[in-house]
């Protein structure tokens, strides 16, 4: 079975209203489709890599591509975990997790988007809860650290609700222009997740990861 080569592909995280877990790739198409109808407003672009700026036919071949690439690439010493997120059984999202000589450092980063159809549901905040939850009391991190530009406010809403602090700022060019990206860092101590998180597939991900 796939699962006894891979053990992410039975990994998934539970909240009250979703799950994420890796895709198939009929869920993955469906993905794409979500992307293409719009992430975020036109006059504002949340992302350091402009990579929704296409047309909907190239936003959508992004996401397979992006996703197939992160899975193809994996290294457990430089892994990165592409949860696709559901809501009432459809994808809706991603929300990523990823680290470096993790066994060392114990710490993580993460990253996310949202279909603009299901903002405002609070969707966003249970989908970094999953993740933040998978990586303190799963993995055995000691610190999360998130970014995002100044301006975004949904993003930087949902890391100050969960306790993050601010941890300085870069300075990036995005499609000509000079922004700011707010550093965000949330340490275990500072954690406490806000509803349970069941996890699935858990214990094989640790060996697989050598933790």
């Amino acid at each position: 079975m796939l699962i006894d080569h891979w053990p992410l592909q039975g990994l998934s995280l539970q909240t009250p209203d979703l799950e994420l877990r890796l895709p198939d790739n009929e869920e993955l198409a469906a993905l794409a489709d979500v992307a293409a109808a719009g992430i975020h407003d036109s006059d504002f672009m949340p992302f350091l890599v402009p990579w929704t700026a296409g047309s909907p036919a190239e936003v959508a071949r992004s996401v397979i591509l992006h996703h197939w690439k992160i899975i193809g690439s994996f290294d457990v010493q430089d892994w990165r975990i592409p949860f696709t997120v559901f809501y009432q059984g459809m994808p809706v999202g991603v929300q990523t997790i990823r680290a470096k000589n993790f066994a060392v450092t114990r710490e993580v980063a993460t990253g996310s988007w949202l279909g603009k159809a299901y903002h405002g549901r609070g969707i966003g905040t249970q989908m970094r809860v999953a993740v933040l939850e998978f990586a303190f009391a799963g993995l055995g991190a000691q610190s999360a650290i998130s970014a995002a530009l100044v301006g975004n406010a949904a993003s930087l809403g949902v890391s100050r609700k969960l306790g993050y602090r601010e941890d300085g700022i870069g300075r990036e060019e995005v499609q000509g222009k000079l922004r700011v990206d707010q550093r965000l860092r949330l340490d275990k101590e500072q954690w406490s997740a806000p509803f349970g998180v069941p996890m699935k597939g858990l214990e094989k991900v640790l060996e697989f990861l050598g933790l």
